[in-house]
């Protein structure tokens, strides 16, 4: 699944995935499990209120990656 974020539309970050979320663009949710949890836990609640796929990954890094960035990403989503 993560391979998909390579070349799919997508958005990056907590700020512009729950801009995406509030805008019925978001398709897939990528969300890293070694985030804050803090910030972790209203994007999973608005994931659910929206019923979008959630993909838990390992690391920020391990997003990061995925998403063809050099620093890790908390938080990422392939847009409709």
């Amino acid at each position: 699944m993560l391979e998909k974020l390579k070349t799919a539309n997508k958005v990056v970050g907590i700020k512009q995935l729950k801009r995406a979320l509030k805008e019925h663009t978001a398709g897939t949710v990528f969300l890293a499990e070694d985030a804050d949890p803090r910030l972790m836990e209203p994007l999973r609640a608005a994931c659910e209120e929206a019923q979008v796929e959630l993909v838990m990954v390992p690391t920020m890094q391990e997003l990061g990656k995925a998403c063809s960035i050099a620093v890790g990403a908390a938080a990422a989503a392939i847009l409709r």
